[in-house]
């Protein structure tokens, strides 16, 4: 099972040989492509083969590339991820809206039941009007509780004069964070056949990743909480490495202690499930024993 993610942070060029990832820098590494979960290219100062991204492509290794801030700008999509693609998409496109706003009731529910527990954590009495919140849910979430738990737990979280829309090292690292989930979540999108711009609740016509920023919502207070623990009063590489860990750090799902990119596979499938077989319940959260 791959594990590894792998960072390239300084100029190197980079190929495939005899099934490995070959780094090109001063000294040769060969890293094979079976333990190689995410490739993130950290530098604009990296050349790449064809052969090597036709082969990451082939094993349904995430590769995101970063701008020359070094912020996650793209990640590499592959047209077909799975054997019957055609067949998934046409299920996809047949989904009711029900069981979309069934599933996406489930999801915003346990992502406001993660923010209650961060909050509770780190004793934050706010934490009980999160908890309010989630019993005044309604079907599809019509009277947003999502976004008034948001305002109260971002507030909490990081004092009352925190804005998600400045620029600071608390921003960027909860956006780092974010970036490193979604794509995970478009990995297994694709990797299961389904397509990332039809959604359930997201609609964004300028969104290629609408489906993506569904799933990802439940697991945004992991970040939350590494971002609240590194406090950091700056965002450079030694902070991104801290946050890019968290992929690595273990959660509770399906009974079985397992690492946050692996239960994001098997929460991203039970979701696929849910939708097909017209069930909410067959959903798998990660339990997180804080």
């Amino acid at each position: 099972m791959s594990w590894r993610t792998v960072v390239i942070s300084n100029s190197a060029k980079l190929d495939y040989q005899l099934g490995f990832l070959v780094v090109r820098r001063g000294e040769v590494v060969k890293i094979h492509l079976s333990e190689i979960s995410v490739l993130i290219i950290e530098t604009t100062a990296v050349s790449l083969t064809a052969a090597l991204l036709s082969e990451l492509t082939n094993k349904k290794i995430k590769v995101i590339f970063c701008d020359e801030k070094r912020n996650p700008s793209s990640e590499l999509i592959p047209y077909y991820g799975a054997h019957d693609t055609s067949a998934k998409v046409r299920t996809q496109i047949r989904w009711s809206q029900d069981i979309k706003t069934a599933v996406w009731t489930e999801i915003v529910t346990e992502k406001i039941r993660k923010q209650s527990e961060i909050l509770e954590k780190f004793n934050c009495q706010e934490s009980t009007l999160l908890n309010q919140y989630i019993e005044e849910i309604q079907y599809g979430d019509v009277t947003n509780r999502e976004g008034h738990a948001a305002k109260v737990y971002f507030n909490a979280l990081f004092g009352k004069d925190f804005s998600r829309t400045e620029e600071n090292s608390i921003n960027a690292a909860l956006n780092y964070g974010y970036g490193i989930i979604l794509s995970a979540m478009n990995r297994e999108v694709t990797a299961n056949g389904y397509i990332t711009q039809l959604g359930l609740f997201h609609d964004n016509m300028f969104n290629q990743f609408n489906f993506g920023s569904d799933l990802m919502e439940p697991f945004r207070p992991i970040v939350d909480r590494k971002v609240k623990v590194m406090s950091p009063d700056k965002f450079e590489h030694d902070e991104k490495m801290q946050v890019l860990d968290i992929l690595n750090e273990e959660v509770s799902i399906g009974g079985r202690r397992e690492f946050v990119n692996n239960a994001v596979k098997i929460y991203c499938r039970s979701v696929f499930d849910a939708l097909c077989d017209n069930d909410a319940s067959l959903i798998k959260f990660y339990r997180d024993e804080l």
